[in-house]
């Protein structure tokens, strides 16, 4: 699921190294997330326009991929 930018792999890599990595990570996925659940958010009695459905996938893909990730 990751992709190392660094050329030193997880393990030559000290606690704090992996743990900044990590938290990086998880803040990227928790915005992926976010930007999903904002396209895919409606209130009851409106519609939702499928483009906007598709612009959060889209919008999280593409942090997915900037991220590396």
């Amino acid at each position: 699921m990751t992709q190392n930018h660094s050329s030193q792999p997880d393990a030559a890599l000290g606690p704090e190294a992996r743990l900044g990595r990590l938290e990086e990570q998880v803040a990227t996925l928790a915005e992926a997330v976010r930007a999903l659940a904002h396209g895919l958010e409606s209130i009851p009695s409106e519609d939702t326009p499928p483009e906007e459905a598709a612009r959060g996938a889209r919008l999280a893909h593409e942090l997915l991929l900037s991220k590396g990730l």
